[in-house]
């Protein structure tokens, strides 16, 4: 009675390792899952940036202003009679520390 359970419990395992870790099994199936997700979320950041440029270049063929506003901050060009005046950003300045007379609590 002992060996034939044995045998028919080897055999079930036998059965299952294909199912779990065969070529076509349950771990390939998980990961190749989690290789989808990762592409469609990859894909739907490009998706958005594709939508953003052809905005941009739906705005640059169809008027002038867009034109103008790149020509303007990209470039550095001006309408005739006005004057392009450039001022620079400002560095943050470093956070002065105090001097040996200027300690705290002195």
């Amino acid at each position: 009675m002992r060996w034939p359970v044995i045998i028919l419990a080897l055999l079930v395992l036998a059965l299952q390792y294909p199912l779990w870790l065969g070529k076509g099994g349950w771990l390939r199936v998980w990961e190749v899952d989690g290789q989808l997700q990762a592409q469609r979320a990859t894909n739907h950041q490009l998706e958005q940036r594709n939508a953003a440029l052809a905005a941009e270049v739906q705005d640059l063929k169809s008027g002038n202003e867009a034109v103008e506003e790149r020509a303007r901050y990209e470039l550095g060009l001006t309408r005739p009679g006005e004057i392009y005046v450039h001022v620079p950003r400002r560095a943050d300045k470093p956070a002065e520390e105090p001097t040996g007379s200027e300690a705290p609590g002195q």
